[in-house]
């Protein structure tokens, strides 16, 4: 008779993404992972992380500081949703606001915002804390469980399979189907690695949204 250790089923792989809304490149590493939950069997947990954040006291040239800046609306209304209503409006509401922004090209952010509440059913009042702190300690404590396991010379976003992270991967397309699952599972295996920390080449081509 075999043992309950080798008669048990391989336990479901946890991911946890962060991404900052703003980021085309999160959103295209998104697009990857909502096609990973649906060729492999995953647990994919959804949370914020915040470039604005990630820059504080650094020395930016004055076109990405004034991003930097307006980066904080969005992060800020996802996280107060996700604080008055629960974390289950996380991903909804970033797939709304996201959608608009990145292959909407969009850049009307209040309009964005509004909208999006609408779409996901929340009250269009939290929109209101685009401008506002009130979360922001909630905000920066998302953004630090994922940079915690990255460090501080990264951006967005961070993947961690079963509490293993790494900045990206960063991709254009994003592929679907079965190659999907397979760079998952090529991520699966780098994170069996303890010593492994990167591989990167100069990108060529800009997020591809279709």
């Amino acid at each position: 008779m075999p043992s309950p250790e080798l008669s048990a089923a391989p336990a479901v792989p946890v991911v946890d993404f962060w991404f900052d809304p703003a980021c085309p490149w999160a959103w295209m590493t998104s697009r990857w992972m909502d096609e990973v939950a649906r060729v492999r069997d995953v647990d994919v947990r959804w949370h914020v992380m915040s470039l604005a954040v990630l820059n504080e006291g650094r020395d930016l040239p004055a076109a990405y500081r004034a991003g930097m800046d307006g980066a904080w609306a969005a992060v800020r209304v996802i996280v107060a949703a996700s604080e008055l209503h629960g974390e289950k409006f996380i991903k909804p509401l970033y797939d709304a606001m996201g959608t608009r922004r990145h292959p909407g090209g969009r850049t009307d952010l209040a309009a964005i915002l509004a909208e999006s509440l609408e779409e996901v059913g929340l009250p269009a009042e939290l929109g209101e804390h685009a401008t506002t702190m009130r979360f922001d300690d909630e905000l920066r404590a998302s953004h630090a469980a994922g940079i915690s396991l990255v460090g501080e010379d990264v951006g967005t976003p961070v993947v961690a399979i079963d509490g293993i992270g790494f900045f990206g991967p960063v991709i254009t397309p994003a592929p679907k189907g079965e190659v999907a699952g397979r760079l998952f599972d090529g991520l699966v295996l780098m994170t069996g690695v303890p010593g492994f920390y990167e591989l990167k080449r100069t990108r060529t081509q800009g997020p591809v949204f279709d």
